[in-house]
Order: structure tokens, then sequence, then C-alpha cells
């Protein structure tokens, strides 16, 4: 595109009250000179400005100023000094030309993903489309639901989406929000995947941060990237004054479906986190309760305005809201092929019950659960199932339940109201009191099956056992090892309990070293905190239910900890079935058995047991159960009775059908594949422009070929003793890079997760590369350590910290408002100049990079400029002169002038695919009938945000550098000015 212009008008800086300093601008604040890395708007100190020095007293130093307690003077374009790059081959100025184009935020106009090849991931489609629905424009803001299945890779969509906000400027500061026994898993997948660190603000992280950080201030503003527990988070009356007082770019919460319940102490901190943050992720695979009202009410922290009735909407209301696909959604099944191997069956292995179990099946039948014509001896009518569970589960669990059930009725005012019962339940305490180990059957057909599997003192293989019971879990720790052969410390560390009484630290080891390989752990002995988002399959594709919950969901979710993306073997499911032959026993063949069956049907045939029952909830389905069974109903009459009731509701079988049926879903698009080199180089290893060579990807101005060739360059400019000054090694048949890393890199390493930093001794010496191969071996290996799951190489991404690190040292080696004059292949001195144009909030939204001549054509695409004008690697510096530099600056005020008007008369057309969905909302948000002062409130609010994502005001312009033709060359003769 191409415009000619006069030169008239000239240029001036952007007004300040806009506070709009973009990322790799430079800013004098202070008497000194300093590079803009992030700005933002804030409540009430205008804009808060990320900076690192640049002139000499302050260089390489970080800072934040805020625009409403300091001078922040943005540099006049006009005033740019030029400064000849007497450098081999112009490497100065390509690399300075290049860093500020990784730089510049992507604008708000480029909705495709520009960095989703880069990352240490298989190239799966199906896992960028959260991304690319959050950045399509359908909604206001990048906020959505993740819906996904149990096992689909929900982490690694929130990492693509949260890199992608990154790459826009928009994902500067994040707070993620998990259950604290993923807290590490969740952390560990961000960092080494995506190269995005997260400190973890554990219990022990927040009481660390509070002794070093001054007394009152807000431990969330401390560090800009932050995973947190919510049951950390959710003590609102500790941290509630903090988090109001605190704005982010973006906050994911995983495990979602625990907000919805109104008062609650999650749902408090979802209402106070919503409303202060741009772009929001939930992040769940059962989001609802099977109540619509609930389920609008998790879509309205997304946005408030996308259900008009909170009873009566459709899944196409909210569909560019959230994402739901199963594994056997078209494109999820075509894209696993080979990567997540079918699970096998789920195997019913029966335990005859021992006399002394038959004994208490006979008093169960007899007293506490008697047929159609008897009656309980207890008066609370779920009691006896509780019991009857307990048994189920061990012997153990039912001494626990009636102690703490006799320790209740002995505490009563009226103790000869119960004494029946009393005495029942001193009667089931005789009966369960000598019991052992060689009483139950259940423990006798466990041991037979971790043998048959190989689980032993010579053998690498594991197994994840699951009870709902603490008691059942605590003494199969105590009775385990030993049957299995295992001896002295061995027995001590072959086996680990997992369960919700111990602390979040305790959960998270429990997690780490079942996943790596060396560890001593053979069985994770776990109860259902483990049932939800936590990874079990790296090491691990067996796993044993020793009691079965009675609730199709949560046998799903439990069978997901290792049935999940990346399993490399057939996961096996097994579950103890313990059988009596006392009439009227409701042993684990009336219930267990045939929710097992059940669930298996209803995965293979709809990807999930979910909807099975329309109940939506496992505690609500083992309820529900239980209420029918009391009734006379069997598990399958049950099961059909509610997914009937449901179906003849008809507000919620509309919605329902639509969710259920994947929404979301699509076939594979024509041209998914994997565009990456065979170094790993992705998607900017690409073609001239820089566009990467996937389809959909975005248009992503580069100058060099790839990351790595800029970061080789980069290195040779700004260290060419790197061999001394930083120990630098290079491994060239591997791509290793090895160094120790300086001052100011330690500095920036306090974001990396800390035990990382630690255990690998990064500030020691960093081991990076961008051999995609190597990473993953490295990787891989970590999980096969019995130290940490922390690999020792990590890949060199776009986010990398040593990449940004090198991109700043290179901008900040020009001095101030300076650009360089390049030799290059032009017929005329041309001015290259950025002109970026943003909304109210600073963010911009359409981004162009400019040739501008003397006489006042411009181009907008600078890129295509400097390869014709042969700006490249081969390229030599000739050295000569043409005419003065006071010439070349004396024509910078009419460039400017050229360049503004240009972007002036394209504005508008540039504008209109950001308009188009903004007018939308905003259409829609006319029709939403508000009837209460707060609901008008939010109306306004949400008008406001829409019109404060328009473009506004002037562009802002910088002279980056000006080509020049060589006075020598014959088919370009001297300029005379």
């Amino acid at each position: 595109m191409t415009a000619q212009q006069s030169s008239t008008a000239p240029v001036g800086p952007r007004p300040e009250e806009e506070d709009q300093f973009p990322a790799g601008a430079q800013v004098f604040v202070r008497d000194e000179v300093w590079l803009v890395r992030n700005s933002v708007r804030t409540e009430h100190d205008g804009a808060k400005v990320d900076v690192v020095g640049v002139s000499d007293f302050v260089r390489d130093q970080e800072a934040v100023f805020f625009t409403g307690l300091d001078t922040i003077e943005l540099i006049d374009p006009r005033r740019t000094k030029l400064v000849r790059d007497e450098s081999s081959t112009f490497r100065r100025s390509r690399l300075f030309l290049e860093a500020v184009l990784r730089k510049t935020a992507l604008p708000q106009s480029e909705r495709r993903l520009a960095l989703a090849d880069s990352f240490l991931l298989d190239s799966l489609p199906y896992q960028r489309r959260p991304a690319e629905l959050a950045l399509s424009g359908r909604n206001l803001r990048p906020r959505l639901l993740i819906a996904d299945v149990v096992g689909l890779g929900k982490t690694l969509e929130i990492g693509l989406t949260l890199a992608e906000l990154i790459r826009r400027g928009r994902g500067e500061r994040i707070l993620v929000v998990t259950p604290q026994h993923v807290l590490e898993q969740f952390q560990h997948e961000l960092w080494t995947r995506f190269a995005i660190p997260l400190v973890r603000l554990d219990s022990v992280g927040i009481e660390r941060i509070q002794r070093e950080i001054p007394a009152g201030r807000n431990p969330f503003t401390y560090f800009k990237r932050v995973i947190v527990s919510i049951d950390t988070l959710k003590n609102t009356d500790q941290y509630k004054h903090h988090l109001e007082r605190i704005n982010w770019d973006a906050v994911v919460i995983d495990e979602s479906h625990n907000l919805i319940n109104r008062g609650s102490l999650r749902n408090q901190l979802a209402q106070i986190l919503a409303p202060r943050t741009d772009a929001l992720i939930l992040a769940s695979a059962t989001p609802h309760n099977g109540d619509a009202k609930s389920f609008a009410e998790l879509i309205s922290l997304l946005d408030p305005a996308a259900i008009r009735d909170p009873e009566h909407y459709r899944a196409e209301d909210i569909e560019h809201l959230f994402i739901r696909r199963t594994k056997i959604s078209p494109e999820v099944r075509e894209q696993m092929k080979g990567q997540w191997a079918d699970r096998g069956p789920s195997q019913s292995v029966r335990c005859a019950a021992t006399p002394a179990e038959e004994k208490i099946f006979e008093e169960l039948a007899a007293v506490w659960l008697p047929g159609e014509n008897g009656t309980s001896v207890s008066g609370v009518p779920l009691f006896p199932y509780t019991l009857l569970k307990s048994f189920l589960s061990s012997h153990a669990a039912l001494k626990a339940t009636v102690a703490a059930r006799i320790k209740t009725l002995e505490k009563k005012d009226d103790p000869t109201a119960t004494r029946a019962e009393l005495d029942a339940l001193r009667t089931l305490q005789e009966l369960v009191a000598p019991m052992t180990e060689a009483d139950s059957a259940k423990f006798s057909a466990l041991v037979e099956q971790l043998k048959a599997i190989g689980v032993g003192p010579k053998s690498d293989a594991r197994m994840v056992v699951f009870s709902e019971r603490v008691q059942t879990l605590e003494w199969l720790r105590t009775v385990l090892p030993a049957a299995l052969g295992f001896r002295g410390r061995a027995a001590e560390e072959s086996t680990r309990v997992m369960h919700g009484g111990l602390s979040d630290e305790q959960q998270m080891q429990c997690v780490e070293d079942f996943g790596l390989a060396d560890a001593p752990v053979r069985i994770l002995l776990t109860g259902d905190v483990a049932s939800e988002g936590v990874n079990l399959h790296r090491q691990c594709h067996q796993l044993i239910h020793y009691d079965v919950p009675w609730s199709l969901i949560r046998i799903e979710q439990r069978n997901g900890r290792i049935d999940r993306y990346g399993q490399a073997h057939q996961p096996q499911f097994r579950a103890l079935i313990l059988t009596s032959e006392v009439e009227g026993a409701k042993d684990d063949t009336v219930v267990a058995e045939r929710l097992l069956d059940r669930e298996d049907q209803a995965h293979r045939a709809l990807g999930t047991a979910e909807a099975v029952t329309g109940l939506y909830r496992a505690e609500a389905e083992e309820k529900s159960l239980i209420q029918d069974l009391l009734r006379g109903r069997t598990v399958d009459e049950s099961l059909d009775a509610h997914r009937a009731e449901a179906e003849a509701d008809a507000a919620m079988d509309d919605f329902l059908a639509d969710f259920f049926g994947s929404v979301g879903d699509a076939e594979p698009s024509a041209g998914d594949g994997d565009p990456q080199d065979a170094e790993g180089n992705g998607a900017d290893a690409a073609t001239p422009g820089g566009a990467g060579t996937g389809a959909g990807n975005a248009v992503v101005p580069r100058l060099f070929t790839s990351t790595a060739e800029f970061l080789d360059e980069a290195l040779r400019e700004v260290f060419p003793d790197a061999t001394t000054s930083l120990d630098l090694h290079r491994d060239t048949e591997s791509g290793l890079l090895s160094f120790r890393p300086p001052t100011d890199l330690v500095h920036r390493l306090k974001a990396l997760p800390l035990d990382y930093v630690r255990e690998q001794r990064l500030r020691e010496r960093l081991l990076v590369t961008f051999n995609r191969r190597l990473a993953e071996h490295s990787l891989k290996r970590a999980r096969e350590s019995s130290t940490s799951s922390w690999p020792e190489i990590s890949l060199l991404t776009d986010l990398h910290p040593v990449v940004e690190w090198l991109t700043d040292k290179v901008l900040v080696r020009l001095g101030r408002q300076e650009a360089l004059i390049i030799t290059a292949d032009v017929p005329e001195p041309t001015y290259l100049i950025q002109g970026v144009y943003s909304n109210a909030l600073g963010r911009p939204t359409v981004v162009k990079w400019m040739g501008v001549t003397r006489g006042g054509t411009v181009e907008d695409d600078m890129v295509g400029l400097l390869r014709r004008s042969g700006v490249g690697p081969t390229m030599a510096n000739p050295m000569r002169h043409g005419e003065p530099v006071t010439a070349l600056e004396a024509g910078i005020p009419d460039a400017l002038a050229a360049a503004e008007r240009f972007l002036d008369q394209h504005r508008d057309a540039w504008d209109e695919p950001l308009r188009k969905p903004i007018d939308d909302y905003k259409a829609r948000l006319g029709d939403w009938e508000q009837p209460t002062l707060a609901g008008e409130r939010t109306k306004k609010s949400l008008a406001s945000l829409a019109d404060s994502l328009l473009t506004t005001g002037r562009p802002l312009m910088r002279v980056l550098a000006v080509l020049v033709p060589d006075p020598e060359a014959p088919s370009h003769p001297p300029s005379t000015a």
C-alpha cells in the first residue's frame, strides 16, 4: 500500500493525558532515559509504566513509574538524532529493528495465533481453538470457559491462550487460581512447555513474602505472575482488601465448577476477581450442577450481559464464551491418533466375603438395612448407607464410622431415645474390633492383583489405588508394603498416601514423587482429592478402585487421572467387588458393579458419563442414588429415572442437549499441520516477511529468519567476549547453550519458580536450547529422576526470560532518541517509521511499519522493503557516507507528517473490523433490560468498556532508522540536499 504525500503538518508527541507508552518506546523520567517494557492504566495514579534503564547511571535497572506521581516524557520523534551504523553487516541496525518488532505488542486487529508453533507441544489444532476463540473478537474481552472433558489437556490450552495474550501486551499481570494439590503441576507445565514463569504463593510462599515486604504492602503486587491455591485465596477476610486493590491482565480459575454456589467463599472470591481483570479463563470438565440458573451465574462472571433470562437460554446464546470437546469428538479423535492409547475395560474383581465379613453383612441386613417389610434401627434414614459404604471400603473405615456415631449419640440429652441404635452400634463394634487384614477379602485380592501386575521390590510397575475413606488409606499404608515383600526403608518409601487432610505442600510432594521414574514410590494410595486435575499418568497406567464411589462422575474423574492426553500405554482399570452369600446383603454387586458398567458404556458411547443421570454433580448423584435405594429402586432404575426427569424439563433439555453435544466441536480444518522445522524453530523460521507457515498463523513481521538467529547475533553484539565474560559454551551438534548469567539476568530469574531456580542452580549457570527434541528429552529425563521433576535444559521461546533479556539489552544500546543510518539499495533516503494507534486503555489497535521516502511515498511493509533493499546478514557495510547527517535529520519532520497522514487516510478501513463486533455488542447491550439500579450500573459500565476498546487519538510515531543510498553505487548517484 503506497500513497504520495506532501509534507507540511508537523508531528507532535502524543498528548500526555492519553497515558500511552508503548513497549519499546523511550521515556525521560527523573533526568534519566528509560525503555518502556509495559504500560497499564491504574485507578488512581494514572498510567503505571514498567521500565528498564537506558542512560549510563541507571542502565539495566528496573523501575516502575506512575504518571500521577512522576512526569514521564515520551520523547518527541521529530527530535530524533541519526547515528551512522559502523557495525559489520549493519548488525547493530538489524538487531535494533528486530528487537523493536519483537517488543511491540501485536495489535487488537490481529486475531490469529502468533506463537502456537514455538512451544514444547505436539501440534494439535484442537488445543489451539480456545486461544483462537478468546482472540476472535466474538466476545468483548478475552473471556471463556474451557469445558473440555477430563484428560484433553486444558492446562496446555490455557498456556497457549496466556502466551498469545502476553504477545499482545495483555498478559503482564497474571493470576492463576487452582486447587492446592495441582499448584506445582500447573506451574511446572506453564514453565516447561511455554516458558511462562509463575511464582507459587502457597501457604508457605505467602508467609515468606509477607516477611520480606514492608508491612501492609499488597503481597500480590510483589510478583507480576503468580499461582495460588483457591483454598488459600478463598479466605476473603484475610485477602479481600488486597484483591480489591489490584487489577490483573488475566485471571485463570481452574476447577471453576466450585464457584457456582452463591454465598460460598469460592463464589465471593470469583465475584471479587471477575470485574478486576481483562481476560478471564475458567476451566472445568464439569462446569455446572444441572441447573440452568446456576450455570448462567458462572457465565455471568465472563460476561454479565451474555444471558438475558438465566432460566431460559440455549447453548448457541453463549457459544462465543465456552468450548467443550470429548475424546470422541471428531477433531480430537482424528488428531489424537497414536498419541493417546484407548482405555481398557473396567474389570470387576470379585472378592467373596470372609466369615468375619459375612457376620457384618448379616448384621447390616437384619438390623440396619432390612428389606421392604423391615425397619432400620437408625432414626436417620441415610445413616445405614453411610455404615454400608464404610464397611464396603474396609473394616478400618467401619470402625471409625461406628465410633464417631456412638460418640455423637452419647452426647445427646436423652440417650434413652437412641438406646436401640446405640446397642446396635456396639454390636457392630464388637464384630469389627478383632478384624485384621486376614479377615479382608478385598485386601487379599488387592495384594494378588498388585503382584500379578508386577508391583514389588524388584519392579518399576506402579499403581494408583483409590478409596473414599481416609481410614482405609492409612490402614493400607501400614499393611500393604509388607504383604508385597517390601522391607525396612523400602517399605516406608514404596507407598504414599494422599488425602484432603494433608497440607498443600504434602499433597504436591505426593504427586511429584509419583511422577518421577526413579523415585522409590510404587503405590499411591489416594482419596478423591486426586480425582480432579491431577496428572498421574506419567509413570503409571494401572488404577484400582479399592472402593467404588456411588457416582458416575466421580468414577470417571478417578479414571481420568491416568486416562489422559500423553498416556503412552492402554489405561487399565480394576475395581474390587466384595460379594456376599447373605440374603438381602447389599454388597458391591448391587451398586458398585452396576455403576462401573454404566460409566464404561457412557464413556465409550458419549465420551463422558456426566449426562447419564442429568444431575451433573458427584454429590447429587450419590445422594439421589441412596434415596432411590431406600425407595426400593435398583441402580439402573435410578439412573434411567433421573435422566428421564431431566429430559422432561424442557428448559434444561434444550440447553444441555446442545452442551453435551460438544459445543465448539468441529471437524479438523484443511491445512492443519505441523509447520515447525527440524530444529524446533517454529513459525518464525518462515517465508520472507516472517509470516508463519502454519494454517491460520498470525503475520508477525520478522527481520531475522528465527529467534535462534536473532539470539546468536545479539550475543555477539552485546557480549563480543561472551566466552570469557559469560563463560559461554556452545554445543553446535546438539544446540545446547551453557553460560553464567550476569547480575541483571539473575535479577530477572526471581520471577521463575523458586524450587526450579534452587534445584537447578540457575543463578550459577543456565542451560538453554532452541532444539525442541533436546528440551523434550531433558523434560523426560527429569521425570525419570528421583530428585526433581524440573528439567535442567529449558526451551528458548520468544517468551523466555533469556530472550526478553537480550532483546532489552539490544534496545538500550542505542542512545536517547537515536535512530541508525543504514546504507542500502534504495534510490533516495527512506525513513523507517513505526505508527501505532491505541484505544483508551492504551492497548494497540493498529500497528504499521512504514518506509517513507523523501518524496513522501509511504509503504506499509517495512520488512519487505528491507529485504528488497538488501538489508540482511550477508550485506556489506561499505563505510561510505553520502549526504550529511544534518540534512537527513532535517527531513524527519516531513517524513513523520507524511506517515501520519497516510495512517489517518486508512484509519477508518483498518478500524472497521474492530468496530463491528463492538457495535454488535453494544446493540445487544441496549436490548438488555435491567430492573435494578445495580444492573443499570453494570450495563453502563459495560457500555463504557466497549467504547474504551475503540481506537482513539493520534498515532504514536517513532523513527527507527533511515535507509540511504550508497554514494558510489552506479545505479544510485549521490543525493543532493
